[in-house]
Formats: C-alpha cells, structure tokens, sequence
C-alpha cells in the first residue's frame, strides 16, 4: 500500500508543479479573441476581453502580428490547466485519510 500512496504523493507534486509553471505562462498571454472589420477594403484588427464586467476592445492595425498564435496557446494552456486540476482533485481524493 505505502507504493501506490508514494506514487501518488510523487504525482500530486509533479502536478502541482506543472500548474505553477502554466499559470506562469498563461499570466503573459493575451486574453480574449481576434476580430476583423473591413472598412473601405481594407482588413483592422481587434482584440477583445472582458475586465470584471467590461468588454475591452483593443486596436491592433492592420496586422494582427503573432497574436492568433498567442491566443490559440493560452487556450491549449488553459485546457491543460483544467485538465491538471482534475487530476489534482482525484489525487488529493486518492491520499484523503491515508496521509
């Protein structure tokens, strides 16, 4: 029995580091989604977030740069975060009265 709990507590910790270092990563992204508007045949683009209760509308130009790219990895982040709190809950569930 003292493997799997051993096991186990090593895999509490490997997740609870890998949630420390994705929310470190997520903390750098930009939040929200990429809009287009044309406008005289030309494309502009904008992101959009939420601040509390707010919409925020930020210009980016012409050129929306490496932002998709950076959205579409906080969205693979936080999936992975989500998937990784799950695994934490079954852990902590797993070593509850064997601690």
């Amino acid at each position: 029995m003292n493997l799997i709990i051993n096991t186990i507590l090593k895999e509490k910790v490997r997740i609870e580091y890998l949630l420390e270092k994705y929310y470190k990563i997520i903390a750098e992204l930009p939040k929200g989604s990429l809009s287009e508007t044309n406008k005289n045949g030309q494309k502009y683009f904008y992101l959009k977030y939420r601040d509390g209760k707010k919409v925020v509308t930020k210009y980016l130009g012409k050129d929306a740069g490496d932002i998709p790219a950076l959205i579409e990895k906080r969205k693979h982040t936080e999936a992975m975060i989500k998937s990784l709190e799950e695994e934490l809950k079954i852990a902590n569930k797993a070593l509850e009265g064997n601690i």
